[in-house]
């Protein structure tokens, strides 16, 4: 496994999408970048992914930081606004299209679903590449594709181990920006995590299959290439993400303490019962004293609350 960089170098962040309000999933999430950034002197970094538009919701993003604030979380410098950055996003665009790494696509969903030949790693499409050498004549484009080439794609995820992807084969050449004029998040993610110097993403399993992508992606811009950890995910009983989608509940703040505690016994600590009792201030001095990374566990998910 990756060794974690040196204190003083690390450098960390949490990244919530203002879809709704903070639930365990995220909280677990927070929890554990910031534990792990804060047991070796790093830097911890919050970043509000709301290059998305269309799904955002009015009011997510302030009850976001209001509900990790109640929680006694504390980032280090000023939050990062995807929406701010997109003239950042498209310089990164640009440069890949004049390289040649990218190009225009003018093909619909329909067109692609009947030109593939099997589905995407990601539950997509795998695009089968038709405007590689140039668009149709009198066809404008709909969106902007990176081109993936079949060398395998490797790293060493700190807790999940060994991880490799054909990006050719399992996914395809994807989309940097898509038809409904809006940046894709695999550019806004690798633009941002250089431009903040991140050197450590400790993030939930639901991403680890995206990795692969900002790798290579991170490679065609020149960007460094940071570590990464992959939590499992809080499930439901049915084996469903815990997300605004499964209508995950939103956190208490008035049980921001025994949140806390929760998420730490997910992440595998054995923080004492009457820590849910206590202030929010002695769980984090707890959690501080006793973290240990090590303990948390692999696999993908894991049903909360347990059975």
């Amino acid at each position: 496994m990756n060794s974690p960089l040196p204190a003083s170098n690390y450098r960390g962040r949490f990244a919530p999408s203002p879809t709704g309000p903070l639930h365990f999933g995220s909280l677990v999430a927070a929890l554990a970048s910031c534990l792990d950034a804060r047991s070796q002197g790093g830097a911890w970094l919050l970043r509000m992914e709301d290059v998305d538009a269309p799904r955002n919701v009015p009011g997510a993003a302030e009850a976001i930081l209001t509900c990790l604030e109640a929680h006694g979380f504390a980032w280090d410098g000023p939050v990062l606004w995807q929406s701010t950055r997109l003239e950042a996003y498209q310089a990164a665009l640009e440069q890949l299209l004049a390289e040649g790494k990218a190009y225009p696509c003018a093909c619909s969903r329909k067109e692609i679903a009947a030109a593939s030949s099997r589905p995407a790693l990601d539950g997509g499409l795998l695009y089968p590449g038709s405007c590689r050498a140039g668009l149709p004549p009198g066809r404008s484009p709909r969106a902007w594709r990176l081109q993936v080439d079949s060398e395998r794609v490797s790293f060493e995820d700190r807790i999940q181990g060994r991880q490799s992807q054909d990006l050719a084969r399992d996914v395809g050449d994807f989309v940097l920006f898509r038809a409904d004029g809006q940046f894709a998040y695999q550019l806004a993610v690798v633009v941002d995590d250089a431009f903040q110097g991140i050197n450590q993403v400790v993030r939930g399993a639901d991403l680890l299959d995206s990795t692969p992508r900002q790798l290579f992606l991170q490679q065609q811009l020149g960007y460094p290439r940071p570590v990464y950890a992959h939590l499992p995910v809080a499930t439901n009983g049915a084996g469903e993400k815990l997300s605004k989608q499964t209508r995950a509940p939103a956190l208490e703040v008035a049980r921001a303490a025994a949140n806390l505690v929760e998420a730490l016994r997910f992440l595998g600590q054995a923080p004492p019962d009457e820590l849910a009792r206590a202030t929010v201030a002695e769980v984090w001095a707890w959690a501080r004293r006793h973290w240990q990374f090590a303990a948390i566990a692999p696999g993908r998910g894991r049903v909360w609350p347990p059975a």
